[in-house]
């Protein structure tokens, strides 16, 4: 796995459908073409059974700078998000009303199951995550889920699902920013040669 191409995924809020579509309650995730459903040794993160009466879980949902391995063919190489990101993710997600859209092993939709709490992580030390020994980083979001199924959560406490991972579609940063620079009008490209001449000339100087 080494040398592969790292590709920094992105959300492109001009785009409706990019973004998180719901969290996956799984065991052995499955791994789709052109779709972030991460696997258990990619991206899956254990959750913990806070409260048995209440039906109560939590966990994290997505970790930024973290290199998950990824398959296409014979293309391998490895997918990262940004600590921008994962908050975009997070505000997006709640914003456009998914909290209730959870699927189980990332193909069945199931009900009675919805994120009640989210939040991103900003002091490890003194975050809730500490008192479930979730071992969070600052930038990682944290979600906590009620599950009112009942044969959702009888699979739960037997230990059919184990862990929470995402579910959305999202575009590859470098590839957004060469079509950017190949919509620009021949006077923006000017501009921007100009710019980075200057840059250049100002370092030259430094030097």
């Amino acid at each position: 796995m080494n040398n592969m191409d790292t590709i920094e995924l992105i959300i492109d809020e001009s785009v409706e459908a990019e973004g998180i579509s719901a969290i996956s309650l799984v065991e052995f995730p499955a791994i789709e073409e052109n779709f972030v459903a991460l696997s258990k040794d990619q991206h899956k993160v254990e959750f913990r059974t806070v409260d048995k009466e209440k039906r109560i879980i939590v966990g994290l949902a997505l970790v930024p700078n973290k290199l998950i391995y990824r398959r296409r063919g014979d293309y391998e190489y490895n997918i990262i998000f940004s600590k921008e990101t994962v908050r975009k993710a997070s505000e997006l997600y709640l914003k456009r009303l998914k909290n209730n859209n959870t699927t189980l092993e990332h193909e069945e939709l199931t009900s009675g199951v919805s994120v009640i709490e989210s939040w991103v992580v900003e002091d490890p030390f003194k975050d809730k995550t500490a008192l479930y020994n979730l071992n969070a980083k600052e930038g990682d979001w944290a979600v906590v889920m009620k599950v009112d199924n009942d044969a959702v959560w009888q699979d739960v406490k037997n230990g059919k699902y184990l862990g929470l991972s995402i579910e959305g579609i999202f575009s590859d940063k470098q590839e957004e920013e060469m079509s950017s620079l190949e919509e620009m009008t021949e006077e923006e490209a000017a501009l921007l040669l100009q710019e980075i001449k200057k840059y250049l000339e100002d370092e030259s100087e430094i030097l």
